[in-house]
């Protein structure tokens, strides 16, 4: 049975990819969901993405895989402001467009997000331990 973490890795470099990618070209439904306290708002998009490309590209090179899982994680954690102001919005329509089986799931899954770069990026085992470490 293969490993599980480089794929893992791999599903989160193409999601992080996919998302940097319409972040740069792409940038009016982001803009849509910042909140209006974010200054600048269309730089801080396509610096955001230009963060997913560099942390996606970062965890496929070995000696900046760590950073970029931190990295990663950060992001996912600042990010989540606006997961919540997308939800308010589109909640708070007579006929929300994605309502709460799009918007409940996807609040509850951000700090698996965080979880999932940063034990890609290889800086926590949790839960899970390597075999030579048990004991």
């Amino acid at each position: 049975m293969p490993e599980i973490r480089p794929i893992a890795r791999w599903v989160l470099i193409a999601a992080f990819l996919a998302a940097g990618v319409l972040h740069v070209v792409a940038p009016g439904p982001f803009l849509d969901i910042t909140p209006a306290w974010v200054p600048f708002a269309p730089v801080v998009i396509a610096l955001t993405g230009l963060a997913e490309l560099a942390g996606a590209v970062g965890l496929m090179i070995p000696r900046l895989r760590r950073a970029a899982g931190m990295g990663l994680a950060l992001y996912a954690a600042c990010v989540f402001p606006a997961n919540i102001q997308h939800a308010i919005s589109d909640l708070g329509l007579a006929e929300p467009v994605l309502g709460w089986a799009y918007h409940g799931p996807r609040l509850l899954f951000q700090p698996v997000i965080v979880w999932w770069a940063l034990w890609v990026g290889e800086v926590i085992d949790w839960p899970f331990r390597q075999a030579d470490q048990a004991a």
